[in-house]
């Protein structure tokens, strides 16, 4: 008997579904109750009818032109998203929503465990994705990527109550973690963390790295200084979960008009960089 845990079963056969190409008619009806039910909107968007898979509606690209700011200055929301907490890191801990905190050596994993002194008093927030928002993710500000590292584990919804009441959601689930440099070799890390119903979290830059499988195993993999601009493709959800940003102290501070509950959009400012 497998002893992975049932959310992780129902994530592969939810994904299983989502990727399955119905008959045209058959996948239109699917595709326009998945946006009636979820409260979707399309404006941004193809019509629901047009994707061939609810996989596809799922991970779908916006149509039209994105006002991205020029000021090296700003930084930006990589997704649209609920922003559930953020703040200091105080004593090597970060909080998934108030009173519920993490260690971040532990959300990192064990090719980090250097890196964590540098994260002393620096900043972390995190973006909640639902299954109604857009489910790309781009890249905040100008950065380089050195590493990705990723980390299985279970697939726990990662909505309000278990963000309030479950200890360690971000670190017991399956996670992404990437490892970027911004200013002049300043430590950024951004950490996709999977949930219920996620198929898979992709990268643009790396086809090689595939969540949602059987496998236990832990992979790293060691990038040449890759180079990526703020607003770039960065990957995509297949469902909805969250984007944690840790960043290095003296490097960036979010906003003082952002708040815990707000919902921004892919662009939205949130935050300058010090650096």
């Amino acid at each position: 008997m497998s002893n992975k845990p049932l959310t992780s079963i129902i994530s592969q056969l939810f994904g299983k579904f989502a990727q399955a190409q119905f008959p045209s008619v058959v996948q239109s009806f699917i595709n326009k109750s998945y946006v009636y039910l979820m409260g979707l909107d399309m404006s941004r968007f193809n019509e629901p009818s047009s994707y061939p898979t609810l996989n596809k509606l799922f991970t779908r690209a916006i149509k039209i032109s994105m006002e991205i700011s020029k000021d090296q200055t700003e930084v930006i929301s990589p997704a649209d998203s609920l922003i559930t907490d953020f703040g200091h890191i105080v004593d090597g801990k970060a909080y998934q929503i108030k009173g519920m905190s993490y260690s971040i050596d532990r959300l990192l994993g064990e090719y980090y465990q250097d890196h964590i002194e540098a994260l002393k008093d620096g900043c972390y927030a995190n973006f909640y994705l639902s299954p109604k928002d857009y489910h790309r993710y781009h890249i905040p500000l100008d950065m380089r990527i050195k590493s990705a590292t990723h980390i299985p584990g279970a697939l726990y919804p990662v909505n309000m109550p278990l963000l309030k009441n479950k200890a360690n959601l971000f670190i017991e689930n399956e996670r992404i973690v990437l490892e970027c440099e911004i200013c002049d070799g300043k430590k950024m890390f951004i950490i996709l963390v999977g949930a219920l119903n996620v198929g898979s979290m992709t990268l643009t830059f790396d086809e090689r790295v595939q969540t949602n499988i059987d496998s236990r195993e832990i992979n790293h993999y060691v990038y040449d200084n890759i180079s990526m601009k703020k607003g770039d493709l960065l990957g995509w959800f297949e469902m909805g979960s969250t984007i944690v940003i840790l960043s290095q102290a003296d490097t960036v501070y979010f906003a003082g008009n952002l708040q815990v509950g707000q919902h921004v959009a892919f662009g939205d400012i949130i935050g300058k960089v010090t650096c």
